[in-house]
């Protein structure tokens, strides 16, 4: 049996003690919010024989840009470390906003884990339902992580130059528009404002509620009204590759298959001045 994508708190609840269950906290500090502790904040209080799944840490660290996917080998080597096995249903969980638990999912997915779920409503919903937390590091025995890297799930800035001139897929912005309308700065340092020409926006906050996806024909209209053809290959990208998750997930879950995620996004595009921008930004 395949594993739900969404998992409510009260089934999980009831299979904490499921040798085939592990659980991943996925929590990371959105961008204007660095200075948090979010190791000590996992540290504080976490769900039961839940592992740190640390986005950044996990990130490649050989790169200035933010989040960037590590090489798989170095991957593997971390998911062991962590006592995480491919083989496993896997539970990941983020504060409850839906923020950077589907990066988590994206990861895993494009490095061949199959089975895969997230905690409808994430920590604050466990919370709210009065469900146990527990302090400290997880310990887990080494893992057994057999990486399958897509490779192909993953676009680079030149494929997107390539496809911002000439076409061959759409553009999906996941940030606020805002931001994607060139109207608000970023909240990273040194990025001109706007958007990659052709690029159509759909924010991703618009696509969750309570912590989870909005129903499907809620998501196929959000999509429809911000001409997006769901027949058509996409390409998501958002401020730097977490949010833009949100939008391959929510296209998953209405069986789009032929989603790539740009990885640099506008941390990468926006720092560049030889790149153009629309609408014309500061």
């Amino acid at each position: 049996m395949i594993p739900s994508l969404f998992v409510t708190g009260e089934w999980l609840a009831e299979h904490l003690n499921d040798p085939e269950i592990q659980i991943l906290d996925a929590r990371m500090a959105p961008p204007g919010q660095e200075h948090r502790d979010v190791p000590g904040e996992y540290r504080s209080g976490h769900l039961p024989g839940a592992v740190y799944f640390d986005i950044e840490a996990l990130s490649d660290r050989n790169t200035t840009l933010a989040h960037m996917m590590p090489r798989p080998e170095a991957f593997a080597v971390a998911m062991r470390e962590l006592g995480v096995c491919s083989d496993r249903h896997l539970v990941v969980y983020d504060e409850g906003d839906l923020f950077c638990a589907p990066r988590a999912w994206w990861m895993l997915k494009t490095f061949g884990v199959q089975n895969i779920s997230i905690l409808a409503g994430g920590l604050a919903g466990w919370k709210a339902a009065l469900r146990p937390l527990i302090p400290g590091d997880v310990t887990l025995p080494e893992g057994e992580f057999e990486v399958k890297f897509d490779t192909s799930a993953i676009k680079r800035l030149t494929d997107i130059l390539l496809i911002s001139h000439e076409g061959g897929a759409q553009l999906v912005d996941a940030r606020p528009a805002p931001r994607f309308n060139a109207q608000a700065d970023e909240p990273r340092p040194g990025l001109r404002r706007g958007h990659i020409p052709g690029a159509r926006n759909v924010p991703w906050g618009e696509l969750v509620e309570q912590g989870q996806l909005k129903d499907s024909d809620t998501l196929r209209a959000i999509f429809q009204k911000n001409n997006v053809d769901l027949q058509q290959p996409i390409i998501v990208s958002c401020g730097s590759g977490v949010t833009a998750a949100v939008v391959a997930l929510a296209l998953h879950t209405l069986g789009v298959t032929d989603v790539k995620l740009y990885d640099g996004s506008w941390s990468e595009w926006g720092a560049r001045i030889d790149l153009p921008v629309e609408p014309a930004g500061n």
